[in-house]
């Protein structure tokens, strides 16, 4: 497009600025605590897309955590396309291993380092600038309408009731995201599946306080030693998940789409050695990629018990929690997985203990097809910018809004994401490369001139 790279080139030192005072506060919706922050960053991206030229924008309200949405139309007859970010980010402990100040923004190596540079302010924020590019510069080919969440970190509770109350003002042709990441920085890909989520908390209970561990020790049930035990039950040694009927529904892959997906460049070794681990783990019979795209996973996400402060304290301790998230692969429900992980848990307890099972949210796993328009225009734009095709991939992460957006609008999603690996999200340390930034700035413009013209 006309004079794009010059207008990234000649404003990229306030893009950068911008997007920091965003990232600096505290967005973080899984802490009460930071509720006014919410709204805070809600009025930041009011502004953000009133600046950009945006025809108009407003916060509005949710049972839970404000969204902000802003529109432009320039003619109701062409195309729509609704950009979805979301502008809450993870909590940042362990603090100690941050190198810097999670919400103090720096750039070390070519990369933003700060909580939410990458999940999700960096990658929104793209969108921001390649919107205020095709406004300044006369060249916007398409109706553009945001919709920017402040829970997606916490499962999007408030958002699909939000949406089934706003479907007219959510109205539009195709769903535009970038929350995804890319095989590699000069191997671009677009994510055309999501797991789904379940995410679970059990607490065990055991004795109704605290006792001495020498006084009770080998007499009472230890919350903590059960726990742990129906915990590494959970998995057997082939890597499968042993709770009854949770591979019911898998929907297998053919032996021919396994074929195409190992296509993908992958190096298991600098794999590993990037995770510094000496073996990789998992389902017996599938790769590493397939592992994360096409099967589902059970993993322990925190447990905690008794005393765990500095010292000894010798307690056998009353209750033990633990997190338990399960990602899931199309046609698995995540109602109905929560339901098979609550009767099996509460079936293996042993008496000797009572146990609690709360669903604390979840979502469903999400397909694109490959050829919709959507998708051949963000196959166009990668390719114009990277010079090579982008790699279809199913990613393992979830982002269960998605499939909300399908089920509630009826309208397809584009994962166009720009994230890598390396971008250690949801982890201390989090960055994102200036030049990743950038590029989604570049290609993002591309994708809605090539949408435009297909959707003719």
């Amino acid at each position: 497009m006309k004079d794009l790279k010059q207008y990234i080139e000649t404003n990229k030192d306030r893009f950068l600025e911008e997007l920091f005072e965003l990232i600096r506060i505290p967005s973080i919706s899984s802490i009460s605590e930071h509720k006014d922050d919410m709204y805070k960053a809600a009025e930041y991206w009011k502004k953000t897309m009133l600046d950009a030229g945006a025809g108009k924008a407003q916060v509005m309200e949710t049972e839970g955590n404000p969204v902000t949405f802003g529109e432009k139309i320039i003619d109701p007859k062409l195309p729509t396309v609704l950009v979805y970010a979301h502008m809450d980010v993870m909590p940042v402990d362990p603090l100690d291993l941050w190198d810097t100040k999670p919400f103090e923004p720096e750039i070390r190596d070519g990369k933003i380092y700060a909580r939410g540079a990458d999940d999700d302010k960096g990658q929104g924020f793209m969108h921001a600038k390649a919107f205020e590019y095709m406004v300044k510069t006369n060249q916007l080919p398409c109706n553009i309408k945001f919709i920017i969440e402040g829970e997606e970190e916490v499962g999007s509770p408030n958002l699909r009731k939000f949406m089934e109350d706003n479907k007219e003002l959510l109205k539009s042709d195709v769903i535009l995201v970038s929350d995804t990441s890319m095989i590699a920085p000069d191997i671009p890909s677009i994510t055309t599946g999501l797991r789904g989520l379940s995410y679970m908390e059990v607490e065990v209970t055991g004795p109704d306080k605290d006792l001495h561990s020498g006084l009770f020790g080998g007499a009472v049930a230890n919350p903590a030693n059960v726990l742990t035990k129906l915990l590494a039950s959970l998995i057997d040694e082939e890597g499968k998940i042993t709770i009854k009927g949770f591979y019911n529904d898998v929907s297998e892959v053919s032996k021919e789409e396994r074929a195409e997906m190992a296509k993908a460049p992958f190096d298991e070794k600098a794999y590993m050695e990037a995770l510094d681990v000496e073996k990789l783990d998992g389902e017996t019979g599938y790769s590493t990629n397939e592992r994360t795209g096409i099967r589902p996973a059970l993993d322990i996400n925190g447990i905690w018990a008794g005393y765990t402060g500095e010292g000894a304290k010798t307690v056998i301790p009353s209750k033990a929690y633990a997190k338990v998230s399960m990602r899931l692969v199309p046609n698995q429900d995540n109602i109905k997985i929560s339901k098979l992980f609550e009767d099996h848990f509460k079936a293996i307890a042993p008496k000797t203990v009572k146990v609690k099972v709360t669903a604390l949210h979840g979502g469903q796993g999400y397909v694109s097809p490959i050829d919709i328009p959507g998708y051949v225009a963000a196959e166009k734009a990668y390719t114009y910018v990277f010079g090579k095709k982008p790699v279809p991939v199913r990613s393992g992460g979830s982002i269960p809004i998605i499939s909300t957006f399908e089920e509630v609008l009826g309208t397809k999603a584009i994962l166009m994401g720009f994230g890598l690996e390396s971008d250690a999200i949801h982890s201390p340390n989090e960055n994102y490369p200036l030049e990743m930034f950038y590029k989604g700035i570049e290609t993002i413009p591309l994708f809605y001139k090539y949408y435009a013209e297909l959707m003719k």
